[in-house]
């Protein structure tokens, strides 16, 4: 499943997300290997490239959420084809429109 947010910041960066369990996921930049900001209340650290800019991921600042988003549109585009598209009302109610 990818999901497109639509967020002011999701609806700004144009990703979509594909969302991993921390223990999934391998090769994420190593701290200081990349930027990070954190947006709104500074529950979420959105990461991009040092090198293109890229928005890679991003990770909840609280430890107890193991789950991570990683962007979708960084993957081969027939990966991404292939995959169910969601639409999240993260700019409302924080729930699915389908």
């Amino acid at each position: 499943m990818v999901v497109e947010c639509n967020c002011s910041l999701c609806r700004r960066y144009g990703v979509l997300w594909v969302y991993y369990d921390i223990a999934e996921l391998t090769g994420l930049p190593e701290a200081g290997a990349d930027h990070v900001y954190a947006w709104n209340g500074r529950h979420v650290d959105f990461h991009r490239c040092r090198d293109c800019g890229c928005v890679t991921h991003w990770a909840p600042r609280s430890a107890g959420r193991q789950t991570r988003g990683i962007n979708a549109r960084l993957l081969p585009p027939a990966v991404v084809a292939a995959a169910r598209l969601r639409h999240k009302d993260g700019a409302g109610t924080g729930r699915y429109l389908d």
